[in-house]
């Protein structure tokens, strides 16, 4: 396994980190097995393991701990996230200060640890004032209840203005950005990647398979049955829909790429993760198993190096910076400013 720094901390983490999203009433609802599947990738060679309050609404956190005592946890770095809704309270969620100084401290405690390698707010918040969120995020720094903080979904323009505010206002930096990536989204390439790399933040992709997209199981010989969780179906209902033109246009895609990986002597599902890694801006691609199986697959992964031909292939199929469904980029902020309010009506 590869070990790379995560952005200018001075931390080191295994280019493949296990999500534990499906880790759960989600995914996986059984904790002993859950358990050995984190162990197994521990064992694998992973130091890096990532979470977040609202997974099964804080179920996957409690695993996550449970996994980690016995000594496991201080070899590991350990990350989560708040900001997603955490029950119906609405002031239990974004970036406030009121929230993130309870939202940490209720994952402290299900994590069982005295510290969070790694805290990152789950989505963008327009409502709070970033010098706020940083303000807070900061004082958990310097508390020790957290070694370093990040964001997920943030657009390049964020990024930037999080970095300015810090500089001015004596705030820690934002330390790492997670958002999705893959063969078949591809949006972060224009300008997330590379402000990310020219500020030395860390890059934590999540989604490499595209949500089961690049799985292998999308091919145009076999039906088209939908996620293995139905609560990813739920969630994200235009990343599914076999009505939708846009995913049928990805089905083709797909279905190329994996005849691609077919000629290559590889698994999609190795070519997919591969890609994932190697971009010179990502550190670390995340790794979300609902099985053992899965785990196996994805850890099959490791050592694969894409030769520039046939990265250059990939992007005759999917050409650099194009998401064919935008639904898949799971944020909206590109599209903000277009909405009938940003324009008057």
């Amino acid at each position: 396994m590869d070990y790379r720094p995560l952005g200018r901390t001075g931390i080191k983490v295994s280019e493949l980190c296990l999500g534990a999203m499906m880790l759960g009433a989600v995914g996986n609802p059984d904790h002993d097995d859950a358990i050995q599947i984190i162990h197994r990738a521990l064992d694998a060679g992973i130091n890096f393991v990532d979470t977040a309050d609202a997974y099964s609404h804080g179920e996957s956190e409690l695993i996550v701990g449970k996994a980690l005592t016995g000594g496991r946890r201080e070899n590991v770095v350990l990350a989560t996230k708040a900001g997603l809704p955490f029950g119906d309270d609405p002031n239990h969620r974004g970036a406030s200060r009121r929230w993130i100084t309870e939202a940490v401290e209720g994952s402290l405690r299900r994590l069982q640890t005295d510290w969070i390698d790694l805290y990152q707010l789950h989505t963008f918040d327009p409502d709070t004032d970033v010098d706020e969120t940083l303000g807070v995020l900061s004082d958990l720094v310097h508390a020790g209840k957290i070694r370093a903080f990040g964001a997920s979904k943030a657009p390049a323009s964020a990024i930037v203005e999080a970095r300015w505010t810090a500089e001015r206002r004596g705030h820690v930096r934002f330390r790492c950005e997670q958002p999705p990536y893959s063969m078949l989204v591809r949006a972060i390439e224009l300008d997330v990647l590379p402000t990310c790399r020219r500020h030395g933040i860390g890059v934590i992709t999540y989604s490499p398979l595209a949500g089961g997209w690049l799985s292998g199981k999308y091919r145009k010989s076999q039906v088209v049955s939908g996620p293995g969780s139905a609560t990813r179906g739920q969630l994200f209902p235009g990343v599914y829909d076999s009505t939708n033109p846009v995913n049928a246009a990805k089905l083709d895609a797909a279905d190329a790429l994996a005849a691609l990986a077919d000629e290559a002597g590889i698994t999609l599902i190795q070519m997919a993760i591969a890609f994932a890694t190697r971009h010179p801006a990502v550190t670390s691609a995340i790794i979300g198993p609902r099985t053992e199986e899965h785990l196996d697959s994805y850890l099959a992964a490791d050592g694969i190096a894409l030769s520039s031909e046939l990265l250059d292939q990939i992007d005759e199929i999917v050409p650099p910076a194009v998401t064919i469904n935008v639904a898949d980029n799971m944020w909206n902020h590109s599209t903000a400013a277009l909405n009938a309010v940003s324009r008057r009506r």
